[in-house]
């Protein structure tokens, strides 16, 4: 007698077909989700999210966020008081003028120093990265520069150095707090960017350098003709983030009484007894930060995009 098979819309659950093989029950499309099931529910969501209405869900949200919070802030019971404090336009219109002219300082502070800090970490990156027992004392010093400049907070620097060093009256060192000022952005900066730059070194493979060894190049010659070119490359990304935090830490030397914009600020709050001058600064610094913040963006974006390709 031949077996009977159950109907493929009769199958039971669990049971098992003459080949050992379980049995499943329903009607075809089984299992597929219902028309108004959950799963059913969010993947509509997920391609509604990606699909053409997505830059208006986007700016609905945005919308929505900073609706509630002006909503917060401008219905507070304080607010009037504090926006003839903080956000008084004759005050801002008043102060312009003088603060915006003390920030040119800033920017001359900031082009100098970014300028030193490039060329003296580098210095330092490469003493760092020398092989070889007799390179050891210069590796040595490098390695406590950077721990101990790394490891002060930069206020701090300015602070010590600044009204430290000018004290001891030496003959042959500037004691104009402008001098320290940039030069201790530069002690603090440097040191962080040396190990950017020492990581970029790292980066490159060492068959590269071993190549140019076999080339008959010397250590110097090969950090200089086959790694140095290629571990920039690998780390302008970072230094673009650097650069944009220098920017705004060039104003802590204003604890040193330079005249720069927060300085200026400071001093108008003082005799006015406003606060409206520390917006103005920060407007200024804002004018500066956010586009150099965007072009590192974009750099990053175009440099993973070129690594992509050369994978390929």
């Amino acid at each position: 007698m031949s077996e009977i098979t159950p109907p493929s819309s009769f199958r039971l659950s669990g049971a098992r077909s003459p080949g050992g093989g379980s049995l499943s029950t329903g009607s075809p499309g089984a299992g597929s989700p219902s028309r108004g099931s959950p799963s059913r529910e969010r993947s509509g969501w997920q391609r509604l999210r990606r699909g053409k209405y997505a830059p208006v869900i986007a700016f609905g949200f945005t919308i929505a966020v900073f609706g509630i919070i002006l909503l917060v802030v401008l219905t507070s019971e304080t607010w009037p008081r504090v926006q003839k404090q903080f956000f008084n336009w004759d005050k801002f219109t008043d102060s312009w003028g003088v603060v915006s002219g003390a920030f040119l300082l800033d920017i001359r502070m900031f082009v100098i120093a970014e300028i030193v800090i490039l060329a003296f970490a580098l210095l330092l990156a490469v003493l760092r990265s020398l092989r070889g027992p007799e390179f050891f004392p210069l590796r040595a010093l490098t390695v406590i520069y950077i721990d101990i400049f790394r490891g002060v907070p930069l206020l701090l620097i300015i602070l010590l150095l600044g009204f430290g060093v000018p004290a001891l009256q030496i003959s042959w060192l500037p004691n104009g707090a402008l001098f320290w000022g940039v030069t201790d952005l530069v002690l603090s900066y440097s040191a962080y960017t040396a190990e950017v730059y020492r990581s970029g070194i790292e980066s490159v493979h060492e068959s590269q350098r071993s190549s140019a060894r076999s080339l008959g190049l010397t250590q110097w010659q090969a950090m200089r003709f086959a790694i140095l070119p290629q571990a920039v490359r690998n780390v302008v990304p970072a230094l673009l983030n650097g650069l944009v935090s220098l920017q705004k830490d060039v104003a802590l030397v204003y604890v040193l009484g330079i005249r720069e914009s927060v300085r200026e600020a400071q001093i108008i709050t003082a005799r006015t007894f406003n606060y409206t001058p520390y917006l103005v600064a920060t407007v200024l610094f804002l004018l500066v930060s956010i586009p150099f913040a965007r072009f590192a963006d974009w750099y990053a974006k175009r440099d993973r995009l070129r690594r992509s390709q050369a994978q390929v």
